[in-house]
């Protein structure tokens, strides 16, 4: 752990960011008009292997399904403003997440299946799989679903919005990814 510099000012702990964040969700909802409610609950721990949040802001309400349009977008914009208005310390960032109707837990259990099912193919045919570009939290879900799968191995490309992973044969030389072939993809 750092030690604070002297005369600095004691970081937030993260219970004093969750107060942080219910007051900026009390002041931006009602202006916004959407019917939402939302609760601070503490997270289900993780499965072995994978990281996980340990507050979750849970959404629900008339608009809940508005959060959730077009790959849950508004959710992720709405956590973002939070997040950034709380200002919740880059070292506290995934422990503290946004929820609604599930949509994270399903998602991240579609991502682990998408990951072992590409990784099954990287196994048989030897040949580099490209997934659909993802945002950071997505591909940070497929790493961490093939991390100690042998035979495979992760690595992201693109940048911006057309970022994604590529899941690879583990005896691939490293830096061999850019194959004159374009591995193949879901996309």
């Amino acid at each position: 752990m750092v030690e604070p510099q002297p005369g600095a000012a004691p970081q937030p702990s993260l219970e004093e960011h969750l107060t942080r964040i219910e007051a900026v969700l009390r002041a931006i909802l009602p202006p916004i008009g959407f019917k939402l409610n939302f609760a601070v609950r503490k997270a289900k721990p993780a499965a072995p292997g994978m990281d996980g949040p340990e507050f979750i802001v849970d959404f629900s309400g008339p608009d809940s399904e508005l959060l959730l349009q077009k790959h849950a977008s508004l959710l992720d914009a709405l956590e973002h403003i939070a997040l950034k208005a709380a200002r919740l310390d880059e070292s506290l960032l995934g422990r503290i997440q946004f929820e609604c109707q599930e949509w994270r837990w399903l998602r991240t259990q579609e991502l682990q299946l998408s990951a072992r099912v590409a990784a099954e193919r990287v196994l048989e045919t030897g040949d580099p799989f490209a997934l659909s570009p993802m945002n950071s939290r997505e591909r940070r879900v497929i790493h961490l679903a093939l991390r100690d799968s042998e035979g495979v191995r992760t690595t992201s490309e693109g940048f911006g919005p057309e970022r994604h992973v590529v899941i690879l044969p583990a005896s691939s030389p490293a830096g061999s990814e850019r194959s004159s072939s374009t591995p193949r993809s879901r996309r």
